[in-house]
């Protein structure tokens, strides 16, 4: 598969949390410290077969990033 998406980074899962729809997703980017956090359905996560030790990509496409500080 090709993808548009230019931030892809290859990592493993390390924490699935899964709640009545959604699910909370940590991939533990390969080669860094850096921990990609996601929140998506229970059904993408069954579909893509997502367990903690399995290689995943995060793929990040955004328009705009927001940091806050008091």
């Amino acid at each position: 598969m090709r993808l548009s998406t230019r931030n892809q980074f290859k990592g493993k899962v390390t924490e699935i949390t899964s709640g009545e729809a959604m699910s909370i997703v940590k991939i533990a980017i390969d080669g860094t410290d850096l921990v990609v956090t996601a929140a998506v359905t229970k059904a993408a996560v069954d579909d893509l077969g997502l367990a903690v030790g399995s290689p995943a990509y995060a793929l990040v496409k955004a328009t705009e990033v927001q940091l806050g500080v008091d």
